[in-house]
């Protein structure tokens, strides 16, 4: 079979600081129309660049790339940009990492420009279509969301846009760059679902760049490890995934198999923070005057309780009020109702101040290292702050203590000099770490903390916290979408939808005796890294998902949980 897509000896040179880096070399392989190739390693390791350099989307001024990259016999390295320019959003697509929607347009804008540009079909026929990619990524109220800005979509809404952007010019080759990181397990197994399709439906063939080797399993014919720029391996996925020939792959796939029990939990349960009917809803308006229409329920009736040394996964989809909840317990959300106490204490109620003196307690490490740190501020000056905040004057302290928890997260005091954009993902995410830890607080709330980082330092990272959970007592909050990393690292986990926890219990009763509906399906979608296991590919869903928008006087009765085992609770009328 002829490939639609060959790349011989592909090297990469970047220029920085007068000095030639080669970071890419001699990456040869070929991908076959219906194909998936995924294209694995740490991150650093040249994946991304290697995509970038396929699509000519490097700078020329600062960047050298040699070999040869065919499309369908068309050699596209020496093409003019006006001739890349037809070729980027038609024949190829690309799904980036990062964010790359332009803020100052609505979402709807976008996707009917992309169609008008490449499809060349009227405005009215682009927006119809539009509104069914939106839905074909099941984006909820797609219509409405057309009007929407990215600001005010999620993480995991703004990544489904982009995959939408992608597909709209039924593209001759897809690559994907992490295009799932940010997206739940139900939702990443449904776009998993519709690549698979139009596989089917157009011969398309797929370059998919991930660090989930569970995905990789469910979703690649070949798999080609990198490492510092290099291939160290390719082979089918099953051979591969069965055999690893390098030691470099085995140690990938060693980490994503590999089990973190968490430490156990004290013998005599002692309640830390309790949360009891904590409600959060956002106004919608509408029309001229700006009247209230619609409600957001981000987080309807929550009560909960966390012990000391202890760690409360909750997981839901998103947009389901997870990150909503954790940014209320630590005061940067205002609750409507309820109530939170942390050792007895109040330090948080609908209609009165933040206790800051007890709130300083709970800490929060967000889900983006990057945006959470100031890039002008060196990470000392980062770790520091929380502390020079609260105790003014002693900066000789600070500067001790910020010494002291580098050396505890893995990196150098020597490194407190540094800026951000010096540091890897995963050392930004220990930094942050560090910083939630500068207070010595009793509760850390982690918001998708490891979701975005390679198996190899994810595993270390949750082995870092695990130590520290079982050095401090600390209590952790873990917000994730990532089900195998909550099996191995909580103790109890608690189920959202739509605002509401539908299921809460141990461990071993979420995963092993599931009883909401909602539960079941969410652990139905994980993948697993083992391509003898691939689970059955699910029917694709293109229904409208029920979500927590809800008219201006909608009153919602109180919930009611059935007790099915000591700690095990499912809701009943929701």
């Amino acid at each position: 079979m002829t490939p639609v897509l060959q790349v011989d000896n592909l090297c990469v040179d970047i220029q920085s600081d007068s000095q030639w880096r080669s970071v890419v070399r001699q990456v040869s392989f070929v991908l076959e129309a219906g194909k998936t190739l995924a294209l694995v390693g740490e991150s650093g390791s040249g994946k991304s660049v290697t995509a970038a350099a396929i699509m000519r989307l490097l700078p020329e001024h600062n960047t050298r790339i040699t070999g040869s990259v065919t499309l369908n016999g068309q050699a596209l390295l020496p093409l003019s940009e006006k001739q890349m320019r037809a070729v980027r959003g038609g024949d190829i697509g690309i799904v980036f990492q990062e964010d790359c929607l332009n803020p100052v347009f609505t979402i709807g804008y976008q996707l009917s420009e992309h169609l008008i540009q490449h499809q060349q079909m009227r405005r009215r026929e682009a927006r119809q279509e539009a509104i069914g990619l939106l839905k074909k990524v099941r984006i909820p109220a797609a219509e409405k969301r057309m009007q929407d800005y990215p600001h005010q979509l999620s993480g995991g809404m703004r990544q489904r846009v982009m995959i939408a952007l992608a597909l709209a010019g039924r593209p001759k080759v897809l690559i994907a760059d992490e295009p799932t990181t940010a997206l739940d397990v139900t939702i990443q197994a449904q776009i998993m679902a519709l690549l698979r399709q139009l596989q089917r439906e157009e011969g398309m063939a797929i370059l998919f760049i991930t660090h989930d080797m569970g995905v990789v399993a469910e979703m690649a014919d070949r798999t080609l490890v990198m490492q510092a720029g290099e291939v160290k391996e390719m082979n089918a996925t099953a051979d591969l995934f069965a055999h690893p020939r390098h030691d470099y792959t085995a140690r990938l796939l060693a980490a994503a198999r590999h089990l973190i029990h968490p430490p156990a939990l004290p013998a005599v349960a002692e309640p830390l923070l309790e949360v009891e009917g904590l409600t959060c809803r956002f106004n919608l308006r509408a029309g001229v005057l700006g009247r209230v229409t619609q409600r957001i329920h981000a987080v309807e009736q929550i009560s909960l309780q966390l012990n000391r040394g202890e760690t409360l996964a909750l997981v839901g989809e998103s947009g389901s009020g997870k990150s909503t909840l954790g940014r209320t317990l630590v005061g940067l959300v205002a609750p409507q109702a309820g109530r939170v106490r942390l050792n007895g204490e109040e330090i948080l109620a609908a209609g009165r101040p933040l206790r800051t003196d007890l709130a300083r307690r709970v800490q929060m490490i967000f889900q983006d290292p990057w945006s959470s740190l100031n890039p002008r501020m060196t990470i000392g000056e980062a770790i520091a702050e929380p502390w020079v905040y609260h105790h003014p004057g002693e900066r000789r302290q600070a500067r001790d203590r910020v010494a002291e928890l580098l050396h505890l997260v893995g990196l150098t005091p020597e490194m407190a000099s540094r800026y951000p954009n010096q540091f890897s993902g995963g050392q930004r995410q220990r930094i942050c770490i560090a910083r939630a830890l500068m207070l010595e607080p009793d509760v850390i709330i982690a918001d998708e903390s490891v979701s975005a980082l390679d198996a190899l330092v994810k595993m270390q990272v949750m082995q870092l916290l695990s130590e520290l959970q079982q050095k401090f007592g600390t209590a952790f909050l873990f917000i994730s979408h990532d089900m195998s990393v909550v099996r191995q690292f909580s103790h109890r986990v608690a189920v959202m939808q739509r605002g509401v926890i539908v299921e809460a219990g141990r461990n071993e009763d979420i995963f092993h005796r599931a009883q909401h509906s909602y539960t079941r399906r969410l652990l139905g979608a994980v993948p697993v890294a083992d391509p003898a296991r691939r689970n059955r590919t699910p029917e694709l869903d293109n229904s409208e998902i029920a979500h927590a928008i809800m008219p201006v006087n909608t009153v919602i009765p109180p919930l009611v949980y059935r007790q099915v085992a000591a700690e095990h609770q499912v809701v009943v009328n929701c």
